[in-house]
């Protein structure tokens, strides 16, 4: 996979609780339906992301970033369709309306750095969000995220 985007999504398990083994197994598609009402509607699926940022900064990687993962769904982007074949998908764990941490601002621009040097068709620019791949459909990592700050300290650690 030749990936040129990045996309930042939000999730938690069960909605609005964090922490807990609950993300690991839906990436990992070993998460118990019947272990939470909400789970159930899970049940089936298969999904997965490149990485996952906790609240605490600390990361979890579930695909190698030169291999597809399955995190954008039914998507585009500029034009192209199924982003998946294009793209890094990084989870922040946080909800739509709940602020997330410093730490994750931290962690997601040193992953987007790093990501940008060793893949040369990223850049920092290719930003997106699940919603702007996928607008109607996703709302994540929605308006609590700060895309004005996570910029600014992506162009401060790069320097451009």
């Amino acid at each position: 996979m030749q990936a040129d985007l990045i996309v930042v999504h939000g999730i938690s398990l069960p909605p609005g609780e964090f922490g807990g083994p609950w993300i690991d197994q839906l990436f990992t598609n070993t998460l118990p339906a019947d272990a939470h009402p909400y789970f159930a509607a899970l049940a089936g699926r298969h999904v997965s992301a490149h990485a996952l940022i906790r609240r605490d900064g600390s990361v979890v990687q579930y695909v190698p970033f030169h291999r597809r993962a399955w995190h954008a769904g039914t998507s585009q982007y500029l034009g192209r369709e199924k982003c998946n074949d294009f793209s890094i998908g990084i989870e922040l764990e946080g909800t739509d309306d709940g602020a997330y941490a410093p730490a994750q601002y931290g962690t997601l621009t040193a992953l987007i750095v790093a990501l940008c040097a060793a893949y040369p068709a990223l850049s920092p620019a290719r930003l997106a969000g699940h919603s702007d791949i996928a607008p109607g459909r996703k709302t994540d990592p929605g308006a609590s995220f700060d895309w004005v700050r996570l910029r600014a300290m992506v162009r401060a650690a790069t320097g451009a």
